[in-house]
């Protein structure tokens, strides 16, 4: 799917979300990367083999005094 250089990681690597943005609609809350993969503003994941990877946001959460 990738036609640049360098390639961007396939959807099945742990650095997917690391691929180009090939169409945006923050309105809808969700970018399609060129790998394929649908990533929402939630930080949840659809991968173009219908799997899905929960939000996965930190466990912590770091307070500004």
């Amino acid at each position: 799917m990738c036609q640049h250089t360098p390639t961007c990681p396939p959807f099945s690597h742990p650095d997917r979300e690391a691929a180009r943005v090939v169409a945006s609609h923050p309105e809808q809350g969700w970018s399609l990367l060129c790998n394929g993969v649908v990533v929402f503003e939630d930080t949840g994941d659809l991968l173009p083999d219908g799997g899905v990877i929960a939000p996965h946001r930190p466990s912590y959460v770091q307070m500004v005094a």
